[in-house]
């Protein structure tokens, strides 16, 4: 009897869900599958025998990779810092990591393209010290894209490891010094494989902001380095092409799944060879 009032307990949540989340992507989704009346793959098929919008696609997994893989390497040393410092000065840390989260995402990509303009920081500075004659083209490429992604999702990144990594006993590192392991390899033998399901939701999160972000692209990249957030915006408000935003989105639900799965299968066989 327990157990029947708990499963009608989640009727309304079960129902808010269903009703604002999932009708709303299935009422998306399935006019893409009918085109003149007809049930099929057409517009899907269409899509990825599409040069253009096959180069936007690798473009956005490019760069949602890449933003993974850099948020990896600046997040972990940063969250081991944390991790290990005293509670005051961690709470101080995290509150500093956080912080610029606490700013619209607008005000950082212009931030961003004081700093990498042609009369931007970066240029100023090399022109001053004599390292270079004319500007660098640093703004809207993908670089520019890169950059403001990682620094945009850096900070999730951090929190997601810490979480994790300030709960590893200390005498667990100790007792690998103590068998003749020094603190690299102490670390990478204990902290890291331990640090594993944080760096799952970090990679998880990077990539799937980095995959739907539309201002850090569209600000920093321009129109000539079109991601596939900035497409769904060209066919939804440029164009009126409803039905081609939603191919779009669909494909950006599938890969995201596809990723997030293959990250998973990854880190389970890392798990299981003790790495």
């Amino acid at each position: 009897m327990k157990k029947k009032w708990c499963y009608i307990l989640l009727i309304p949540g079960l129902s808010i869900i269903l009703f604002f989340l999932v009708l709303p992507i299935i009422n998306s989704i399935l006019p893409t599958f009918v085109v003149r009346d007809k049930i099929g793959l057409l517009q899907y098929s269409s899509f990825l025998k599409d040069e253009y919008f096959m180069q936007i696609f690798y473009r956005t997994i490019k760069i949602s990779l890449l933003a993974s893989l850099f948020c990896m390497i600046f997040g972990v040393p940063v969250a081991y810092f944390i991790s290990r410092s005293s509670q005051k000065l961690r709470g101080l840390l995290i509150a500093c990591t956080v912080f610029p989260m606490l700013t619209n995402s607008v005000v950082r990509a212009f931030a961003w393209m004081n700093i990498l303009g042609k009369n931007g920081l970066i240029n100023k500075l090399l022109m001053s010290l004599n390292l270079i004659k004319e500007p660098y083209k640093l703004l809207y490429t993908e670089s520019a894209i890169l950059i403001g992604t990682v620094y945009l999702f850096l900070p999730l990144m951090i929190v997601s490891l810490v979480g994790v990594m300030e709960n590893i006993d200390n005498d667990l590192l100790e007792a690998a010094e103590s068998l003749g392991a020094n603190k690299v390899k102490a670390f990478f033998k204990v902290v890291f494989p331990l640090s594993i399901p944080g760096l799952i939701v970090g990679t998880v999160l990077v990539f799937t902001g980095s995959l739907t972000a539309y201002t850090t692209p569209q600000l920093l990249g321009g129109n000539s380095n079109m991601v596939l957030s900035t497409l769904i915006y060209q066919k939804t408000i440029s164009l009126g092409d409803w039905s081609g935003a939603a191919v779009v989105a669909t494909v950006m639900i599938i890969t995201t799944l596809l990723v997030i799965e293959t990250i998973n299968k990854l880190a389970s066989k890392l798990n299981e060879r003790g790495v």
